[in-house]
């Protein structure tokens, strides 16, 4: 049985989310999403998320294509191995030949698990959203960009 692990903080959940964890569902038995801690993504991101940990990991293990839910509470993709099992890990095609991105196939390939990169959905994302959303409240009337054919 091949089991999958596609981490995220999964904030303003999105189509992109959706796609991602569909595809990686597609490429193995049994999917773990990683849903990553509010302290973790304030700290890599700066920011807190916008949806609380508790709804976020909620709204992820509802999806039917997940069959479970891990905490990421550190850094460490080793250690959500650990506690999971993975056999392969997939990660957004906007992390491949990055710094990050080639960091996290050394430290995984130590235990032999493949890195998958899927495709990123470029038109949509959190950041995006909570730019959108950031402006609304202020009165304006952004719109996010158009997507493309």
């Amino acid at each position: 049985m091949l089991v999958g692990y596609a981490p995220g903080v999964y904030d303003l959940f999105h189509i992109g989310h959706l796609t991602i964890l569909r595809r990686a569902a597609e490429r193995c038995d049994r999917l773990i999403a990683g849903v990553v801690s509010d302290e973790m993504a304030s700290a890599a991101k700066g920011r807190l998320p916008v949806t609380p940990l508790a709804e976020r990991a909620e709204i992820v293990g509802a999806l039917d294509c997940v069959d479970a839910v891990h905490i990421e509470e550190v850094p460490s993709k080793l250690a959500a191995w650990c506690a999971t099992g993975f056999d392969v890990i997939f990660k957004g095609d906007d992390w491949r030949g990055t710094p990050k991105g080639d960091a996290l196939e050394r430290q995984l390939a130590v235990v032999g698990v493949e890195v998958v990169y899927l495709p990123y959905t470029a038109h949509t994302s959190s950041s995006l959203l909570r730019a959108a959303l950031t402006e609304l409240a202020a009165g304006g009337a952004r719109r996010l960009p158009p997507r493309s054919a």
